[in-house]
């Protein structure tokens, strides 16, 4: 966890957010600037920092990640008429809140 880090204190529940799914890897909420009519944030509950920090002990959280995104467009059902999972890595790229999140957008018309 990093003190400063705006996710980890919503993971601790330091911040309000309603968690739509918690398992003991991740939580997902909905996104406060949606660009989506279904808009979430799959977040790890370890905190790492953008996709550059991944090492090779990671890979079963990414690999969970995109399991609850798959469980979650179910969930809210856009698993049929699509979806679209982003990740967003460095400034440059459009990482804003810099703790690895990936997005899940849909329901678009």
């Amino acid at each position: 966890m990093s003190k400063d880090c705006l996710f980890c204190k919503i993971i601790n529940k330091e911040i309000p957010s309603e968690f739509l799914y918690e398992d003991e890897f991740c939580v997902v909420f909905n996104d406060i600037k949606p660009h989506a009519p279904v808009h979430l944030l799959i977040v790890p509950k370890k905190h790492i920092r953008s996709i550059n920090d991944l090492t090779d002990s990671d890979k079963d959280i990414i690999s969970h990640l995109f399991m609850v995104a798959k469980k979650m467009a179910g969930e809210k059902g856009i698993n049929q008429s699509g979806y679209k999972l982003l990740f967003n890595v460095e400034k440059g790229g459009g990482q804003v809140i810099f703790h690895l999140h990936l997005h899940l957008m849909g329901a678009w018309k």
